[in-house]
């Protein structure tokens, strides 16, 4: 019976924890996020177009490869492990440049 409540206080945890995250999303709708996810690509350079439900729609600039850079990804919210979203009283994310193709040119 112990186990039970303890396993109910858990999935009430993660669920208010997965809110949270969610509300502050969505709250950046429009700006700028930098996320880190632990599938290929990895890496998320992009404006926050819109959430729905606990997933993220997001115009991507910038990933690792430069083939999957200006096109719209959707992304479960659970699957990014760390992320910084542009505000106005925050750093700006940095532009990212291709220093391989400067070096070439």
């Amino acid at each position: 019976m112990e186990n039970n409540r303890i396993n109910d206080a858990l999935d009430m945890i993660n669920v208010e924890r997965m809110n949270a995250v969610v509300a502050h999303i969505r709250a950046g709708i429009g700006r700028k996020i930098f996320m880190l996810t632990p599938q290929f690509p990895f890496m998320f350079i992009g404006i926050i177009d819109d959430v729905i439900d606990d997933v993220v729609v997001l115009e991507v600039e910038t990933t690792h490869f430069q083939q999957l850079e200006n096109r719209r990804w959707v992304i479960h919210i659970d699957q990014i492990e760390v992320f910084f979203i542009e505000r106005d009283d925050a750093p700006l994310i940095p532009e990212l440049k291709d220093l391989d193709s400067e070096n070439r040119g």
